[in-house]
């Protein structure tokens, strides 16, 4: 009798955010922040020698985020990146979309080859193309990597780059939760669909709108004030806890704990300043 398992998910389709990062002067400060906060296990991956470590976090084994040394012109934030077949090439397609390349094609030893890039608007994401880090294993569940969204003024400009560079479209939807622009990969869903069968059908049942299986972000009207950007999002089991834990960890809590329809969320920061969202699902 044949093997009829369903197949381990490895990697991402070129076009979908594949991997997250946190670029920061102190990543054994904020390892330690993120460790206690989220459990996670993070492991030097870089040889020995190497100019910098590249931290990456694990959760029971399975990659969930990096943490890299960021210079003080860098800040610390964290970073969204988007899997690429060839690195040099979709740089080439951020320069004729007129965005800017902020660093030139680096290899991170042997897991993967980046490019750091912003949108003409200045917000800014990154290229992966994978070696043996193909992206993040474990996402969506609690502690990990829920999704990202772009905050930005000009929306309809941010998908004619986006779209330029990676064949995304967007439809405008209101899911309570997440309002704004839903971004796209045509085609993702049969992708979805080889390690999560139904998956669609749980969507529709679940009143998501059409499209929900192919989306890879959103993107958000940009409040007064700040600048564009791109913000990742963390799934938690309890926003509350998670905020309380923070604040124990010397980090800041910068929006308490807020309900909108089946989720309840809030906005923190990190020791060293890097701002990202932790949510909870709460249907009822």
């Amino acid at each position: 009798m044949e093997d009829e398992r369903i197949p381990e998910r490895d990697g991402f389709p070129p076009g979908v955010p594949a991997w997250i990062e946190l670029r920061t002067p102190d990543p054994k400060a904020v390892a330690e922040f993120y460790a206690g906060l989220f459990g996670w296990t993070l492991t030097n991956r870089l040889p020995d020698g190497a100019e910098a470590p590249y931290l990456v976090a694990t959760i029971d084994g399975r990659t969930v985020a990096g943490v890299a040394i960021g210079g003080d012109d860098d800040g610390s934030a964290w970073t969204t990146y988007v899997a690429v077949d060839d690195a040099e090439a979709a740089a080439g397609r951020v320069r004729d979309a007129g965005g800017t390349i902020r660093r030139q094609s680096t290899d991170v030893g042997d897991l993967g080859r980046t490019v750091l890039c912003s949108d003409p608007e200045g917000a800014v994401f990154g290229l992966w193309q994978p070696g043996t880090l193909r992206g993040a294993q474990s996402v969506n569940a609690p502690n990990t990597w829920n999704f990202s969204l772009l905050n930005s003024a000009d929306r309809e400009g941010a998908v004619r780059f986006y779209s330029a560079v990676f064949g995304w479209r967007a439809d405008d939807v209101d899911m309570g939760a997440i309002s704004g622009l839903m971004l796209q990969l045509p085609g993702y869903a049969d992708f979805l669909e080889q390690f999560d069968p139904g998956i669609r059908q749980r969507h529709r049942d679940f009143g998501a709108p059409p499209g929900f299986s192919d989306c890879i972000g959103w993107i958000q009207q940009l409040e007064e004030g700040d600048q564009p950007h791109w913000n990742v999002t963390f799934s938690v089991a309890d926003a509350d806890a998670v905020a309380a834990s923070a604040r124990g960890l010397r980090g800041t809590v910068l929006v308490e704990p807020f309900d909108v329809p089946m989720v309840r969320s809030a906005v923190l920061q990190d020791p060293r300043g890097a701002r990202f969202t932790v949510s909870a699902f709460n249907p009822g």
